[in-house]
């Protein structure tokens, strides 16, 4: 699936950059050209605008002064059709065919015209004015157009490197375009395949748990259809197992359809303010008969009055995932500090346990949903691992930051650190 749209990727990114190249190249060669053609137009211009000053006397023989550049010829077109060179002399680049096409077509405005072997630009303006009598070999010429004629080989020649040059840009861009296109593909699909993964693995392991529980009541159901005369006092044992995986089950429904609606963005954070040590003290509280039935020290430390704007029970929910965990994994007569501290502008909090610890290649996956460091510790006890991440969504929902440290058989620390939001 992936490579699919792999492939449909770069192709579509390969297209869009491809489009966009070659519409630069033709926009590069389109401005280049008009720049070009429009200096040269601007110099016929010029120069024919010059030849139509009204003059008091006919003009007589050759052209006036300063009128010759070697780049701009001018021609005259008298009222029967007979193209008139005003030079006393031949010039290079009038030649007999190009003569011809003049005489026998009729010159627009503006055009470019290829005759034999070279590019002419061609201006025809109308000669507007009354006097409009040239002499030349002492015979009077009744002007009826003016025609300036510019080669344009270079221009041309020049044209075409430049579309060569565009073209092998072209060619050297489209490899470095699909290379790219393939590399960002890539890239954008990083995100895309550690999600799915990530989705897979949670589907699988939300699979796993509910069989268990499945399974148990299935079994213990099919017992008690075996024996239909046996009471209910006889069958307590299975009974209770069917009631107490059915808890652990919609425990673990329950917390699946937080985490989703979490990932969703479905659930909002009610904001008011609180005292944090009353918060802290009041989960204390309700772990200290469980601590005390497992000979587990839980000592609470909040000397400092923390005011806090936060969701009650949100931060209730924190609370008891962290002391739930740290009482299943400190063995018995082992303690429990919790300690809260205002540092700089964040209330900084720690739960401290002298438990089993975790190992280093386990500790930065404890975030992880369905996680459990121990494979063979006890589900009943280990829990399915989706504590800490329920946890780490309610902290980063308050702006805060979460993070343990952990040591094999020295004990754990969890800190969590919350902005106090200025009164």
């Amino acid at each position: 699936m992936f490579q699919k749209t792999l492939r449909r990727l770069t192709l579509l990114n390969a297209i869009v950059f491809l489009v966009i190249f070659i519409a630069f190249g033709g926009i590069l060669y389109g401005y280049v050209a008009r720049q070009i053609f429009n200096d040269i137009d601007e110099s016929m211009n010029h120069k024919v605008d010059a030849f139509r000053i009204p003059s008091p006397r006919p003009r007589t023989g050759g052209a006036p002064t300063g009128f010759f550049d070697s780049r701009i010829l001018i021609l005259l077109r008298d009222i029967e059709g007979n193209i008139i060179n005003l030079y006393s002399y031949p010039i290079e680049g009038i030649s007999p065919e190009l003569l011809y096409f003049l005489k026998l077509n009729g010159v627009e405005r503006l055009q470019k015209q290829r005759i034999e072997n070279h590019v002419y630009r061609i201006l025809n303006v109308p000669y507007p004015y009354e006097e409009n009598m040239v002499v030349k070999d002492q015979k009077q010429i009744k002007v009826k157009d003016v025609i300036a004629i510019s080669i344009v080989d270079s221009e041309v020649a020049m044209l075409r490197r430049l579309v060569f040059i565009i073209l092998i840009g072209q060619v050297i861009g489209m490899t470095a375009i699909v290379l790219a296109s393939y590399y960002l593909a890539r890239r954008a699909l990083v995100p895309i395949r550690a999600a799915w993964e990530k989705q897979q693995q949670f589907v699988a392991d939300a699979s796993h748990e509910l069989r268990t529980p499945l399974a148990v009541i299935k079994s213990n159901a099919e017992l008690l259809l075996r024996r239909p005369e046996h009471t209910i006092e006889l069958e307590t044992i299975r009974i209770t197992n069917v009631i107490r995986e059915t808890i652990r089950m919609s425990k673990l429904v329950s917390t699946l359809f937080t985490l989703a609606r979490a990932d969703a963005d479905q659930i909002e954070i009610e904001t008011v303010p609180i005292i944090l040590n009353d918060v802290i003290t009041t989960v204390a509280e309700q772990f200290e008969p469980l601590a005390q039935m497992q000979g587990i020290s839980l000592q609470v430390q909040c000397n400092e009055v923390i005011m806090l704007v936060a969701d009650r029970e949100r931060l209730q929910q924190l609370f008891v995932i962290l002391l739930d965990n740290a009482i299943k994994y400190t063995s018995d007569s082992g303690s429990i500090q919790v300690f809260c501290r205002r540092q700089s502008n964040m209330a900084l909090m720690e739960v401290k346990d002298t438990g089993c610890g975790i190992s280093s290649t386990d500790l930065p996956h404890v975030f992880d949903r369905f996680f459990r460091g121990d494979k063979v510790r006890p589900r009943k006890k280990g829990g399915a691992g989706l504590g800490l991440a329920i946890a780490q969504w309610i902290v980063e929902k308050h702006q805060g930051k979460i993070w343990v440290e952990s040591e094999v058989g020295i004990g754990t620390q969890v800190y969590v650190t919350i902005p106090i939001e200025k009164q």
